[in-house]
């Protein structure tokens, strides 16, 4: 299969970043229990309410207009999984001898070796940043709010995704006289899942929670104005908060013309990524498709040489290869489902699933 025009999605640079909500928040005011909540989100929009940042919080804070006490997305599994703060999944992980010993449920980097270290601990940390890569902050502070520090102040803490990346943060910490150093990463575990299977791994719990009183705690409510979560048990009735999606993954295998049509008759559009939130949804939405890659409202004009979205904006991009020729043949834009998750090029006959958009 031909895959001749290749664009990177955590790097790509955007001509438009208009902000918009990914998700549509709505305040039930019935009292229900966690899982006749959850049923009814699902019947009514998409699901309980799910979180990937503070903005989401925002909105999610703004639909219930002060109420206390509400059920949102957030239920306690007995699966525990490393993954990494920006939401991506921890394929590479490089442990130091006899770790991790278990325990201890945030990740840092000692010697260019990933170690388990209590979360509460209070030690200097390195957080990404989409302008000038790492940075390192010489500030004591415990993991999450090392985490916090980086997302208001940068991207998120960083994540190790790969042998070459392991390297250049060693070089980096040992560049700056840092070897030996105790420095939180990115890397945490937990058990909790959000109903839709999200991979946020947004939090924003209360101090000294969750805390499991009881041991029955496992479904996650918000109980005050500032949009805290706490750990409660699932059987308890409030008022809850659903979320209706924006994207919506379609797993039938069209043409870009024919996934076009669809999403105009079913939905708005095929998606347009003109901002780093739908980017982020855009690469959690792919993860459940069932072809190689899916189509996006993605689109190169052979007469301009351009890459445009359907919605109408031009795309501003890095290409890794070196072919400045358009196409000869009509060809559109599509994410790949695994790897990299890099945009690529697909003659516009090829058959795969594809993503609507909700936006107006």
């Amino acid at each position: 299969m031909e895959q001749t025009l290749y664009f990177i999605l955590l790097l790509i640079a955007l001509c438009s970043v208009s902000e918009c909500v990914q998700r549509q928040y709505y305040y039930i005011s019935q009292s229900k229990n966690w899982t006749d909540a959850q049923r009814y989100c699902r019947e009514k929009y998409t699901d309980l309410a799910t979180a990937d940042n503070m903005n989401d919080m925002e909105e999610v804070k703004k639909s219930v207009n002060g109420v206390q006490h509400f059920w949102i997305g957030l239920q306690k599994t007995s699966v525990y999984k490393w993954q990494w703060s920006s939401g991506e999944p921890a394929l590479y992980l490089n442990w130091g001898p006899q770790q991790p010993d278990g325990g201890d449920e945030c990740g840092l980097m000692l010697n260019g070796q990933f170690h388990d270290y209590s979360c509460s601990n209070a030690i200097p940390f390195i957080c990404n940043n989409m302008s000038t890569g790492l940075v390192f902050v010489n500030q004591t502070k415990n993991w999450r709010d090392a985490q916090s520090y980086c997302r208001q102040n940068h991207i998120d803490l960083v994540s190790v995704r790969n042998q070459n990346e392991n390297q250049q943060l060693q070089q980096f910490i040992s560049d700056r006289q840092l070897s030996g150093s105790l420095i939180w990463i990115g890397l945490f575990t937990d058990p909790w899942q959000w109903s839709d299977q999200s991979n946020s791994t947004f939090r924003y719990w209360r101090p000294s929670e969750p805390n499991n009183v009881g041991g029955v705690e496992n479904c996650v409510e918000i109980m005050n104005t500032q949009g805290l979560w706490n750990d409660a048990p699932c059987n308890l009735e409030f008022p809850f908060v659903c979320h209706e999606e924006k994207l919506i993954l379609i797993k039938e295998n069209l043409t870009w013309s024919e996934a076009l049509r669809y999403c105009r008759q079913n939905h708005v559009d095929l998606v347009s990524v003109h901002s780093e939130e739908i980017q982020r949804r855009v690469m959690n939405v792919v993860k459940q498709a069932s072809t190689e890659a899916v189509w996006l409202g993605l689109r190169q004009s052979r007469i301009l040489c351009i890459w445009y979205w359907v919605r109408g904006e031009t795309v501003c991009h890095q290409k890794n290869d070196d072919s400045d020729n358009c196409e000869s043949a009509a060809t559109s834009g599509a994410v790949q489902c695994g790897g990299d998750q890099r945009w690529i090029s697909f003659p516009e006959t090829e058959k795969l699933n594809f993503i609507c958009s909700n936006y107006e």
